[in-house]
């Protein structure tokens, strides 16, 4: 049997979603616009918890942590992007590609991890209300915190250092818009069904466990919004979780989609899509979904901007 040339790349090319010149530029003003809207919305969601009192409780701590991880992700993934619009040889060093899986796995996780941490909070909120300051405490929110970026970043790092010690031989072209963990998988000249089972084995316990326990909270939760007798308890209730939904209707649809049948024959195009839906569309539309869906982050938008037009006036009268 001959041996497998195992030559070590310096560089991967990144072929993204077009060679024509045109597209790209196009592309190029989209999504810069879309990242600057994902980073601007995110921040404010933050500043905004931050300011107001009446956001310091455990879910808006939770959506704190989740802005910040979606602007992280974000900015892990769509500068490179942007950067690749406008060079004529796509060329990603080995350590950025290393480093751009390692943050974009790893803040992936945090986020399944996150939403699982934010349906238990709405369980206890809705399911167990006169208790939930007891259960909710603030060690335990930062515990469970902890816990979600902990976890998020171990398995990014063993999947990583898996990864990456592949031989790739002379393959260098990774035909997606970034380093991700299945395009880069693609290009060992070895035998990866090693890979492919450690993969499936993160995707159940940071991607499928965190998903069940949203099922069950959820479960949970609905049959106990269907006992309360009222039409308006019943509203208020569901408008309680209405945001956290939709999230994760996003998040855990896309993510399940693209990584729990790794052996499946990949369909080049939607993998981008979708990896694009990801880390775009969805930072984007989080702090819309929960400005807009949300009557107490709605009111201290309006407080804030109240109290920014007062000062102006103030300053402009004197």
């Amino acid at each position: 049997m001959g041996t497998i040339n195992q030559t070590w790349v310096s560089s991967f090319i990144l072929l993204g979603l077009s060679s024509d010149w045109r597209t790209q530029v196009s592309l190029f003003v989209l999504f810069l616009a879309m990242y600057l809207v994902t980073v601007l919305g995110n921040i404010l969601i933050i500043v905004l918890i931050c300011l107001d009192s009446h956001l310091h409780t455990p879910m808006y701590f939770f959506l704190t942590n989740l802005s910040l991880v979606d602007v992280s992700y974000a900015t892990t993934i769509v500068p490179q992007l942007l950067v690749n619009f406008l060079e004529e040889k796509k060329l990603i060093p080995y350590l950025s590609c290393a480093a751009q899986l390692f943050f974009s796995l790893g803040l992936g996780g945090i986020e399944f991890v996150l939403l699982a941490t934010m349906a238990y909070d709405r369980f206890v909120a809705v399911c167990n209300p006169l208790r939930y300051s007891a259960i909710m405490h603030g060690g335990l929110c930062v515990r469970l915190v902890a816990a979600s970026w902990i976890g998020g970043f171990l398995n990014s790092l063993m999947q990583t250092a898996i990864t990456f010690q592949l031989p790739m031989c002379t393959n260098q072209v990774i035909d997606h818009i970034s380093c991700e963990l299945l395009a880069v998988v693609r290009l060992a000249c070895v035998d990866t069904s090693s890979n492919e089972v450690t993969i499936m084995a993160s995707s159940i316990i940071l991607l499928m466990t965190p998903f069940l326990l949203v099922l069950l909270s959820y479960i949970r939760i609905i049959s106990t919004i269907l006992k309360i007798q009222s039409t308006q308890g019943r509203k208020k209730a569901f408008q309680t979780c209405a945001s956290h939904l939709t999230v994760v209707a996003l998040c855990y649809g896309m993510a399940i989609f693209t990584y729990i049948q790794p052996h499946s024959t990949p369909n080049i195009l939607q993998e981008k899509m979708i990896s694009l839906f990801y880390a775009l569309l969805t930072p984007m539309l989080n702090p819309v979904i929960y400005s807009v869906r949300n009557k107490e982050v709605k009111g201290a938008w309006q407080k804030l901007l109240g109290q920014f037009y007062e000062l102006k006036s103030k300053l402009t009268s004197s």
